[in-house]
């Protein structure tokens, strides 16, 4: 069930995306993400409002579980940065490789109180195929652009570190009472960044390229308050690294579907790319299953 909600949320996540991608498009990059936020805090403050029995949400503790939004809001910042140096699949292909490294050290290690979950040695035939896969992904952009390769790699570990505290925080609040302060916490630092930019650049904040209304644009926010409240409660429940993994293949074929529809896609890189994690996953997947059946077998003497 939780790993069929990690692919659900990659559809989602893919979706959002695109969404997003629309409304930078009409207003800056920083400017959108203020937006994103605004939206998603007040859709999650409606959805909150209707919910019964709802728990304290500030009084928690560590205090560091309350960062998944600020962190998060670097995530944004990180890939925007990468976008300027190297190309868009291999920011993401370097993206996921940041967050496969971080959630294997999680998984293993059992940080920031997350259940600790060692790589099986069966596991490594799928890990194997899966970080071959990253690597069909990038492209001569990285060799030369050492400074877009790092800051991709991590904008992944600062996405594995904020759905890692929004989780842990969720253990407390619930949730969707976790993705409202996810958004709440990042919302006023998107809006100080889109001015600084905005008076660094010497333009408006509120500038817009024009052009018909397209209220859709504006429907982002509420795609990620969902992303993250699935986050939430996948997290806690399967390993990191498939997580991450299953995630990917959601957001990556469902992207594939949304270019053919829009008659923009290319078969490339992130095709192929996408189909060996994918199999790696369906390995590592079989032989979890086939090592579970060996263990409940009973053995004759």
């Amino acid at each position: 069930m939780y790993q069929l909600l990690a692919l659900i949320n990659g559809i989602i996540l893919s979706v959002m995306i695109s969404v997003n991608g629309n409304l930078s498009v009409q207003y800056s990059a920083f400017t959108a993400a203020a937006i994103i936020h605004a939206v998603g805090s007040l859709f999650a403050l409606l959805l909150c409002a209707s919910q019964k029995n709802r728990k304290p949400v500030w009084t928690h503790r560590p205090k560091w579980i309350y960062l998944g939004g600020a962190i998060g809001v670097f995530t944004t910042v990180f890939q925007n940065l990468a976008f300027t140096y190297i190309s868009i699949t291999s920011v993401i292909a370097l993206g996921l490789l940041g967050q496969t490294v971080t959630s294997l050290v999680i998984d293993s290690s059992g940080l920031f109180g997350m259940e600790k979950r060692p790589l099986p040695r069966y596991a490594f035939i799928g890990l194997g195929l899966s970080v071959f896969g990253i690597f069909v992904m990038l492209d001569t952009s990285v060799t030369t652009a050492a400074l877009g390769a790092a800051i991709s790699f991590a904008s992944g570990i600062s996405m594995v570190l904020s759905r890692t505290a929004n989780a842990r925080l969720a253990e407390k609040t619930g949730a969707l009472q976790g993705s409202l302060v996810n958004h709440l916490v990042g919302l006023p630092i998107t809006v100080i960044l889109a001015f600084a930019v905005a008076a660094a650049s010497g333009t408006s904040a509120a500038a817009s390229a024009g052009g018909s209304f397209r209220p859709w644009i504006y429907f982002g926010g509420a795609l990620g308050v969902v992303v993250v409240m699935l986050l939430n409660i996948t997290v806690p429940k399967i390993p990191g690294f498939q997580l991450t993994l299953l995630v990917f293949v959601g957001q990556v074929f469902t992207g594939i579907l949304l270019d053919t529809v829009a008659g923009s896609y290319q078969t490339g890189a992130t095709l192929w790319g996408g189909m060996i994690i994918a199999a790696g996953i369906a390995v590592n997947m079989i032989l979890e299953r086939v090592v579970a059946v060996s263990k409940k077998t009973p053995h004759s003497s």
